[in-house]
């Protein structure tokens, strides 16, 4: 998950992860209190979200019914998930910098905490935990469009940063593939990873009262967003394939340069 924070130049891995800040996930070493919580929030999101998420979250959740409950062994993971979509899940220590984060993406990696939050804060963890990463993303990257969108959203991270435009990038970021609603069936409904994986803001994101907007890339790269609260409004796309062509199709370069010196805005308010 990203924030707006952008961090400058190159940040050496941890001790014991390798250049690409990648670890050995050592599943074993997860406790019965870890699997434990897993369960908890596996069986609690997968009941809240039943007519609240789309229908593709649904038939890529299958991928991570496993062999065994608890935390997924990522080598049997990624065998079913790459053979969907090319996708493979990467142990990570925490939070890695965002060009060795869009790296992996644009080769279709995708990097997991390699951690689970404690019994006494299902509900919100200020790092992205292996919750997070693969209950919330994972599913979501078994749909071929998605797949391909996250691909390209790695590409266009890293011309962002060479163009000193990531914040921008990070808000199309976070406004889809993390805080993402879409539209189906005549509904509106979740795809976002930062909703599907979270409790409170599954219920605030479709029941609150604060706007829902058309998916529109000018706008979105213009909105800020909130990353220690619930959002204040939510940009709904109409389909995968939409979103993907809306990106494929935009000159992000160009964009960027046309914003520069046009003021932030704030997704609740028209008049930024």
């Amino acid at each position: 998950m990203l924030t707006e924070t952008i961090i400058e130049g190159k940040t050496p891995p941890p001790a014991g992860a390798a250049a690409d800040w990648t670890i050995p996930q050592h599943w074993e070493r997860f406790t019965a209190e870890d699997h434990r919580v897993w369960d908890t929030l596996f069986a609690r999101q997968q009941e809240l979200l039943q007519e609240r998420a789309v229908s593709d979250f649904f038939k890529g959740l299958d991928v991570l019914h496993l062999s065994r409950p608890g935390i997924p062994e990522l080598d049997e993971l990624n065998e079913r998930l790459f053979a969907r979509t090319g996708w493979t899940i990467v142990s990570v220590p925490g939070l890695v910098p965002d060009d060795i984060f869009f790296e992996h993406l644009s080769k279709r990696r995708f990097p997991a905490g390699n951690f689970i939050r404690a019994a006494d804060s299902l509900d919100y963890i200020e790092q992205p935990d292996v919750f997070h990463d693969v209950f919330g993303h994972v599913p979501m990257l078994a749909q071929h469009d998605v797949a391909d969108f996250m691909q390209a959203m790695g590409a266009e991270g890293l011309a962002a940063m060479r163009a000193g435009a990531l914040h921008r990038l990070a808000r199309l970021y976070w406004y889809s593939v993390e805080f993402g609603l879409a539209r189906e069936d005549g509904e509106t409904r979740i795809y976002g990873a930062g909703l599907l994986s979270s409790f409170g803001e599954s219920h605030f994101s479709l029941e609150s009262d604060v706007p829902r907007r058309p998916f529109n890339i000018p706008e979105v790269l213009r909105t800020r967003y909130r990353s220690d609260a619930f959002q204040h409004g939510y940009f709904v796309i109409p389909s995968f394939d939409a979103l993907l062509k809306l990106l494929t199709d935009a000159n992000l370069a160009a964009l960027y340069e046309e914003l520069e010196g046009l003021p932030d805005l704030n997704i609740d308010r028209s008049d930024g």
